[in-house]
């Protein structure tokens, strides 16, 4: 397997963890919110819109309670669900169906590499979103014989499978050159 492949592999299992994780403002219910830098600070409920307060209302009586890191993670999940599509929506409401109906021990696993991912670094967070994207436009046979190689994988060949995706990404930047720029943003 080509270490470009490898490197589409590690980062689509991480992003497909975070996607699955990031579809639905319900799954903010639920994830403890991702470890930050500072305190966070508390989200008034006035400061919330109108349709975010209707979407949220069965916290409404509870919202002063909530830790401020849960308070802006519902205020976020909020506002992106309002900017979704209704097929977006549903998308999100069908993830989060999945998601529950997982055992708890593989939502945890699922929520801790959501936390890792939001974590790391913003530009290494968007390369796993290239990565996952351009895994996604794999065809169905490939990715599925690639998650099975990955899930077949031991520690210490997936670490080394990470090892030569890391080394063919810093060969690949080095043969573009600064000229390029950075690669375009992915559309959410």
């Amino acid at each position: 397997m080509s270490d470009k492949v490898r490197a589409l592999l590690a980062a689509a299992v991480l992003a497909a963890s975070a996607a699955l994780l990031a579809a639905s403002p319900s799954f903010a219910q639920e994830a403890p919110a991702a470890p930050a830098a500072a305190p966070a600070a508390p989200v008034p409920w006035s400061s919330l819109s109108p349709d975010q307060q209707q979407l949220l209302s069965h916290f409404g009586s509870q919202w002063n309670t909530l830790p401020p890191a849960r308070q802006q993670a519902l205020a976020h999940g909020s506002e992106r669900w309002l900017h979704m599509s209704p097929a977006e929506q549903q998308q999100a409401r069908d993830r989060f169906s999945r998601f529950r109906a997982l055992p708890p021990e593989q939502r945890q696993a699922l929520r801790e590499r959501w936390q890792h991912f939001q974590a790391l670094p913003p530009n290494q967070r968007e390369a796993v979103r290239q990565n996952f994207q351009r895994f996604q436009q794999l065809p169905p046979e490939r990715r599925q014989m690639l998650r099975e190689q990955w899930n077949r994988a031991t520690p210490a060949e997936r670490q080394q499978m990470l090892q030569r995706a890391r080394e063919q990404r810093m060969k690949q930047g080095a043969s573009h050159g600064p000229a390029h720029g950075p690669p375009p943003r992915p559309h959410h």
